[in-house]
């Protein structure tokens, strides 16, 4: 079998994945920022991992999965000035800024339940972990990688590149950044305007402050990842995730934070997942060109004809590989939602199968398990596992006409297959079945009568009447499939 390939951002290559202790595997994921709703490109990010988390499980590896909620220290502008996203919210809406995290912490936990991801294995607060980030930025100091400058802390970044080298994850070089960057009013106390800080100083309109050696402040965004994946995971770990917008800055100075505090630059793996489009364009609020998951579960917006199911959604995510740009829309969804209806609909039929046939069929089914592992091994490739389980779709199929196909053993074997890909490492759901309980009851019930119609004319030999039957259902969605255990119906095959 072979071994599990990762692409890591930071050598740009796939790299065989060896996990520094042996059966267990840590995996830190950047969290949402709780100032506001969650959206589909976070959503996107989130399955990506989910998927990585499951996988990792599937294998047989104990998995601690870290995934943090920033509700401190992310600031409006990048550039280290401004104010605290959760904050600023806090102020605008007249609350505390405890209440504006919990409500979208809320929020972002209801939209990951919906679509059916795993709780991370420990799920670390900024602002529950004051004291560790208080810590690194000592650490940083006593090494010579920091500064305080009227009660901030900065990174020394010209210092630190004299020693290792910063922007290697991103691939920038330091002339580049210097150039590219704003100069800003309250930037004077930065020796470099590269720096970046470890804590900020509390103007007196600051809400969300602590008390600390430098006097009252809060986090820098960076710092918080550095000190909650080290704590839980240890200086050097197996993977670090999120999404591609966080390589730099905010992956590129986790690594120098780590560097310059514990000598080791954290992960030794680093994953990205790619953006989200929509109808070809960058998704932005202010063109109006979004979608958020409650529009996409209820279908309440102008970029959808109805509304489609988490499931549904999350089938068509795992179509594209994580590493690519994927574009909504509409039309992509329809043909996603066809192609899932499918999937689950073999597997049903395939849970269903009555034990006839040979013990063995002819279809082999470890040779097409080995293939679905290869696919998944090789970077996690959902798109050609997804392309294997459409093979057993036609097998499954083929089956119900000739049971030699599959055999007895070999459906059996198929099934458990099918239920780790589908439900365990995808983590699909068979939502259709789910949400259209009732109208599935009432026509089961009619096509019962309409089945034992065409059954008592086929009885008689009445064929005319039997493919009649047969036909009109046919025209309107429904297939009949005759098999020696008697006739059954699908829809939308």
């Amino acid at each position: 079998m072979s071994q599990l390939q990762i692409y890591d951002s930071h050598q740009g290559a796939l790299k065989t994945f060896t996990p520094l202790k042996e059966g267990h595997a840590g995996l830190y994921v950047c969290g949402p920022t709780v100032y506001s709703h969650v959206h589909l490109g976070n959503v996107r990010t989130f399955l990506s991992f989910d998927m990585v988390f499951r996988y990792l499980q599937f294998l047989g590896y104990k998995v601690r999965y870290v995934r943090n909620i920033t509700d401190a220290g992310h600031l409006i502008d990048d550039a280290d000035e401004g104010e605290d996203k959760v904050g600023r919210r806090a102020k605008l809406e007249q609350v505390e800024p405890m209440e504006i995290a919990q409500r979208y912490t809320v929020n972002f936990h209801d939209v990951m339940r919906a679509f059916n991801t795993l709780p991370p294995s420990i799920e670390p607060t900024a602002t529950g972990h004051i004291v560790e980030q208080i810590s690194m930025t000592q650490q940083l100091l006593e090494n010579g990688w920091a500064y305080e400058a009227n009660g901030s802390i900065y990174f020394d970044v010209d210092a630190y590149s004299k020693v290792h080298p910063y922007g290697e994850l991103s691939g920038r070089n330091l002339d580049e950044m210097r150039s590219g960057t704003r100069e800003l009013d309250g930037q004077t106390d930065k020796r470099s305007p590269i720096d970046f800080a470890l804590w900020k100083k509390a103007s007196e309109a600051h809400i969300m402050r602590w008390a600390s050696p430098w006097g009252e402040g809060f986090p820098g965004w960076h710092l918080e990842c550095s000190a909650m994946s080290t704590k839980y995971l240890g200086t050097s770990f197996d993977i670090h995730g999120g999404g591609m917008d966080l390589k730099f800055p905010h992956h590129e100075c986790e690594i120098a934070q780590n560097k310059g505090a514990n000598q080791d630059g954290g992960a030794q793996v680093w994953m990205h997942a790619n953006m989200l489009t929509l109808n070809g364009k960058r998704m932005s609020k202010s063109t109006g060109n979004t979608l958020l998951p409650d529009e996409l579960l209820s279908g309440d917006s102008p970029h959808l004809s109805k509304a489609y199911p988490a499931s549904v959604a999350r089938f068509f995510i795992h179509q594209a590989h994580y590493r690519s740009v994927l574009d909504f829309s509409d039309e992509a969804l329809q043909a996603a939602e066809k192609g899932y209806q499918r999937l689950i609909h073999a597997w049903k039929a395939l849970s269903e199968r009555p034990g006839e046939g040979p013990s063995k069929g002819s279809f082999d089914v470890d040779h097409w398990q080995a293939q679905c592992v290869a696919a998944m091994n090789n970077d996690f490739n959902s798109p050609i596992l997804i392309a294997h389980l459409f093979d057993a779709v036609k097998a499954i199929q083929a089956d119900q006409q000739d049971r030699s196909l599959l055999g007895q053993s070999g459906a059996k074997v198929l099934l458990q297959h099918l239920n780790a890909w589908i439900f365990d490492v995808l983590g699909l759901q068979d939502q259709m079945r789910h949400a259209h309980a009732g109208s599935q009851k009432a026509l089961d019930a009619a096509m019962g009568i309409v089945l034992q119609a065409r059954k008592q004319a086929r009885d008689q030999k009445d064929w005319s009447t039997s493919d009649a039957i047969r036909d009109q259902l046919a025209a309107g969605g429904i297939q009949v499939k005759d098999g020696t255990d008697g006739s059954t119906y699908t829809i939308g095959e």
